[in-house]
């Protein structure tokens, strides 16, 4: 081995159908870049290298399966009129909201993007954090969705964090095409689509009141499949649209928000393998009801959990955060909520090599110490808010620094 792990005092593999996969006193081997060892410490294999996990909780690296995190600008006059009784989508309809960081990451050089971006990866990282998915969707023309996806990809080279890259030109209209938004629409398939399409692995459309429509998603998805895209999607967090279910009969691999989704679209994620993501950090900003937990479970949907992570709607850059909101508020179970920011995640961005802890999977992991006075045990990730700073992480097989 190049690196082992040993005495891990509680690790969680996720390596199960639906549990945490939960071994004590164990250990974990990497060998080029991968997991190559998993089982009891005591008959862990020799390394180059070896490291203590004793009174730590080990999981496979963090995955934040949706953010926003390539942006320039503020949103705190924004925040404030929230806090007075403004409504985020009269905001956006007033040209505000997203539109006002367009303006500020449009006036952003990418070395500028990519600088800003690699603190914040870094910052994830340093909570273990290993793989983030991106979105663009604050440039909105083509040399702005260009710069703000190469950035995002630069920014997680220079971290040392995997990086999936989301192109999300659907997430409003500009105000430059506000009276004429079939010609934004056609520039996003005509234009934008083309040059994009070798820089993203997703297409993502915000379809909601103020966005975009069922029927402008339909004809972009068609678009952006034909070019190789994957598909996911905002869906159903102001109003009731139908996206979740048009989600599911696009084939996405997710659908984002839903805290207006109905029976049908659930029973279409469940029959599609469509994970659905909840963002409770953009429900806790925007005063928005809870997703219908239970009937997503009983429906049999995959739940995953994320930050959201963007400067207006919710600027958490803190997936264990996320975590124990989602919890505390959409009452997710503390399995539910492990796995949603691991194996669910991972599935929710395509990556069936993360998100667990076995034998050839990257070889990303995280160690966490339990707070002061508390037990390894799993509840206590998801009891304490906002207190877990990664002990050690590991990339690819390699320490990282925290």
């Amino acid at each position: 081995m190049d690196l082992v792990i040993r005495d891990i005092e509680t690790l969680l593999t996720m390596d199960s159908d639906d549990g945490l996969g939960r071994l004590d006193g164990a250990a974990v081997g990497f060998r080029d870049g991968r997991v190559a060892w998993v089982g009891p410490s005591d008959k862990a294999p020799d390394a180059a290298d070896n490291l203590s996990g004793k009174g730590l909780i080990g999981l496979p690296g963090l995955v934040d399966c949706h953010t926003h995190a390539a942006w320039a600008g503020s949103r705190a006059p924004e925040f404030e009129a929230r806090l007075a009784g403004a409504e985020y989508s009269a905001i956006l309809e007033a040209g505000g909201g997203i539109l006002s960081t367009v303006r500020a990451t449009r006036a952003a050089s990418e070395a500028e993007l990519v600088d800003a971006t690699r603190t914040r990866l870094l910052a994830m990282r340093s909570r273990g954090v290993t793989t983030v998915e991106v979105k663009s969707g604050y440039g909105l023309s083509v040399a702005d969705e260009t710069k703000q996806l190469k950035a995002a990809a630069q920014a997680g080279e220079q971290a040392g964090v995997h990086v999936v890259t989301t192109w999300l030109g659907a997430h409003t209209v500009p105000a430059e095409h506000r009276a004429h938004r079939e010609a934004y629409l056609k520039q996003l398939i005509e234009e934008q689509l083309p040059a994009v399409a070798s820089l993203a692995s997703f297409a993502d459309a915000y379809v909601d009141r103020g966005a975009f429509t069922i029927a402008e998603c339909e004809q972009l998805f068609g678009a952006a499949k034909a070019s190789g895209l994957g598909l996911r999607i905002h869906a159903e967090q102001v109003t009731y649209t139908g996206a979740a279910a048009l989600a599911a009969r696009l084939g996405a691999s997710s659908a984002d928000h839903l805290e207006h989704i109905d029976a049908e679209g659930m029973a279409a994620m469940a029959a599609a393998g469509t994970v659905g993501v909840m963002l409770p950090g953009a429900m806790l900003y925007l005063r928005d009801p809870a997703p219908p937990i239970e009937a997503l479970r009983e429906a049999g949907v995959r739940l995953a959990v994320a930050t959201d992570y963007n400067p207006g709607t919710s600027p958490v850059v803190d997936l264990w955060t996320a975590a124990t909101l989602a919890s505390v508020m959409l009452r997710m179970t503390v399995t539910e909520v492990l796995r949603g920011i691991t194996v669910e995640a991972a599935r929710a961005l395509d990556l069936s090599d993360r998100g667990r802890v076995a034998v050839g999977m990257a070889g990303d992991l995280v160690l966490v110490r339990p707070p002061v006075g508390e037990p390894a045990e799993p509840s206590v990730l998801v009891q304490h808010m906002a207190c877990h700073r990664a002990e050690h992480v590991v990339i690819g097989g390699e320490l990282v620094g925290t």
